[in-house]
C-alpha cells in the first residue's frame, strides 16, 4: 500500500485530498491542528492515520512524520498543503503580526515538513519518494491587499525548485500544484465579503478536481515528474484580463 502524508489535512484541499486518497486505496496520514475533523475522517476510513500537529512546531512536525512512517512502513508522498490567508489590506495597514503568522505557517511551515518528510524519505529503503508543495495561483500574480499571503507563496515556488535539485541523488522528486478558487471555507469567505461589498464574486470550481489532480500527480513514477501544475476555476481573472 503507497502512503501519503497530507499537512492542513482538517479542511479544504487537505480534507478532500485525503479522502480521495483513502478511497484509492493509499495509507493517508492526515495532519491538522484540530483533532475532532481528523478523527471523524479516520471514522469513515480505516485508510487513514490522524495525526495532531502544528506544522509550525518543528519538533512535532518531526515527530509525526516519523511515527507515520513506522506505522506505514514507508513514506511515498508528502502533500505540503497547510496554510492561511490573513485579512486583505495595503501593506501599510498590515499588523505585523499578521506578516509573522503568514510566514510562519505558510513558509516555515512547509520547510519544515518538507524537511522532515526528505529526511525519512533518503534515510528509508527503498530510498525517494516525492514531496507535492501547494503554491497558489499567488505564487505567480497576488490579489489586491494579499501582501502576506502572496509574499510566503512565492517563497514557496523556491523552496519547490530547491527541493527539486538537492532530492535528484536520493530519487525525491519535489513539484508544486498551484490551485486557483476551488471551493473551500477560505474562498467561500471570500466571495462572502466580495458580495457583502457589492462585489461579483469569484468563480470557483469543486475542490474534487484539486484533490484529483493532487492523485495524478502522487501517481506518477519516480522517473516522471509534474514540476509545476495550475489547476484553476476556468473563468477566473488570471489569463490576461480574465
Amino acid at each position: 500500500m503507497k502512503s501519503i502524508l497530507i499537512t492542513g489535512a482538517s479542511s479544504g484541499i487537505g480534507q478532500a485530498t485525503a479522502q480521495l486518497f483513502a478511497t484509492h486505496g493509499w495509507c493517508v496520514g492526515a495532519l491538522a491542528r484540530r483533532p475532532g475533523p481528523l478523527q471523524e475522517m479516520a471514522a469513515q476510513h480505516d485508510a487513514i492515520i490522524p495525526l495532531v500537529a502544528d506544522v509550525t512546531d518543528a519538533d512535532a512536525i518531526n515527530a509525526a512524520v516519523e511515527r507515520f512512517a513506522g506505522e506505514a512502513g514507508h513514506l511515498d508522498v508528502l502533500f505540503n498543503n497547510a496554510g492561511i490567508f490573513t485579512p486583505a489590506a495595503p501593506i501599510d495597514e498590515i499588523p505585523v503580526g499578521d506578516w509573522l503568522n503568514a510566514v510562519n505557517v505558510n513558509l516555515t511551515g512547509m520547510f519544515l515538513a518538507a524537511r522532515a518528510a526528505f529526511g525519512v524519505m533518503r534515510r528509508q529503503r527503498p530510498q525517494g519518494g516525492r514531496i507535492i508543495n501547494n503554491g497558489s495561483i499567488s505564487a505567480h500574480v497576488p490579489r489586491p491587499g494579499s501582501v502576506t499571503y502572496t509574499a510566503t507563496k512565492h517563497g514557496v515556488t523556491g523552496l519547490t525548485r530547491t527541493i527539486s535539485l538537492d532530492g535528484r541523488p536520493y530519487d525525491i522528486a519535489c513539484g508544486q500544484i498551484d490551485i486557483g478558487n476551488a471551493e473551500t471555507p477560505m474562498v467561500t469567505a471570500l466571495n462572502d465579503r466580495l458580495r457583502a461589498a457589492d462585489e461579483d464574486p469569484q468563480p470557483t470550481m469543486d475542490v474534487a478536481d484539486a484533490a484529483a489532480s493532487v492523485l495524478h500527480m502522487a501517481n506518477l513514477p519516480l522517473r516522471a515528474n509534474v514540476q509545476f501544475m495550475t489547476v484553476m476555476a476556468t473563468k477566473m481573472p488570471y489569463i490576461g484580463r480574465g
